[in-house]
């Protein structure tokens, strides 16, 4: 299943060229920790020419990979931020037909990489989820993204991205008697999705637990029929917990330094609303949290739609724990055009 490459991390600390970081912020952040852990030298940090101010990141001015070219000559790239914008990832793929890219995938909810540690204590789960996926193009993007997250190399993306319509027109196959709960509707962006596939429906119910968020889904949703907003969070149990103020797509639920929500579980939502026929979920690494208290609501088998990328395992776990839940479920496994392999989705019918 693994193709003989050197691990990302191997690849970068062993390569004859100065490793040069492509991008600021958190992303890089992580990065840099890695290398430190793993003596990993950075010779410095690049970004796109737009967004160079010559400013310090780390104790690197940030350059243009013009600059890098002139100083180096030939140098090696770990990309360190992620986009789905199309112009961003044609760029990103200009920059390695130039030089040599590698993608370290640091997880946004946890600090566990792949490597060779991650892949003999997880062998099991691997080759359990991969034996129970429902047709060759999920094994085909399982094997893809776990030779991407382990050697770095782009071009495993590339060869297993699939537009949404595929997903939704061939497996969800959403009628218009659908009653929809959104898990994580952020500003309503997936509500939007849901209706692009529906002409009618029975009813919506979408938690978002930031409260900005949360308000731009009411203006953004508030006039549809039949809809029902919840500025909640999900995960195994009923409690207040603390929610970042980020009004980001990435609002984390326990941050120290958030506002007080209010969490429900997924059976305790289908008592309160009745059972939903698709239920889309992306919640930010609580997705395992949350099936924990799912049975009864899974075991009536509604279409599922579940974010597969919020920690290096999540592809392969989500996949044993909704089998776990329901082994009844079809389970299929979608990347989306996204660098790096984000987008990941379970799709369950």
């Amino acid at each position: 299943m693994i193709d003989k490459n050197p691990s990302v991390w191997d690849a970068l600390k062993n390569s004859e060229n100065p490793v040069i970081l492509y991008g600021m912020g958190n992303g890089a952040d992580k990065v840099l920790d890695e290398f430190l852990k793993r003596n990993i030298k950075c010779s410095g940090v690049m970004a796109s020419d737009d967004f160079v101010r010559y400013q310090n990141f780390r104790g690197f001015t940030v350059k243009k990979m013009s600059d890098f070219e002139e100083e180096f000559g030939e140098f090696t790239v770990a990309l360190c931020f992620a986009s789905s914008l199309p112009d961003v990832m044609e760029h990103i793929k200009f920059v390695a037909s130039r030089h040599q890219l590698f993608v370290p995938s640091v997880p946004v909810y946890t600090h566990e990489v792949v490597d060779d540690d991650f892949l003999s204590k997880y062998k099991a789960q691997i080759e359990s989820a991969y034996s129970i996926l429902s047709d060759d193009k999920s094994k085909e993007v399982f094997t893809g993204t776990l030779n991407f997250l382990y050697s770095g190399k782009l071009e495993y993306l590339s060869s297993i991205e699939s537009e949404k319509d595929e997903a939704f027109h061939n497996i969800l196959k959403l009628n218009n008697n659908e009653s929809y709960l959104d898990l994580g509707a952020y500003r309503g962006d997936t509500v939007d999705e849901f209706m692009h596939y529906v002409n009618t429906y029975e009813k919506i119910v979408a938690l978002e637990p930031n409260l900005k968020n949360y308000n731009k889904l009411k203006e953004n949703c508030g006039s549809l029929e039949n809809f029902t907003p919840l500025n909640m969070g999900v995960s195994n149990k009923s409690e207040t917990v603390l929610v970042s103020k980020n009004s980001g797509r990435q609002s984390v639920l326990n941050d120290k330094n958030g506002v007080q929500v209010q969490t429900t579980t997924l059976d305790e939502l289908t008592k309160n609303y009745g059972d939903f026929s698709y239920i889309k979920i992306d919640i930010e690494g609580m997705e395992h949290k949350m099936l924990e208290k799912s049975f009864e609501t899974l075991s009536k088998k509604p279409k599922l739609n579940c974010a597969a990328y919020h920690t290096n395992s999540d592809f392969f776990t989500l996949i044993n724990e909704i089998h776990r839940q329901n082994s009844e479920y079809k389970i299929y496994l979608r990347k989306h055009p996204y660098i790096p392999c984000w987008d990941l989705n379970l799709y369950c019918i």
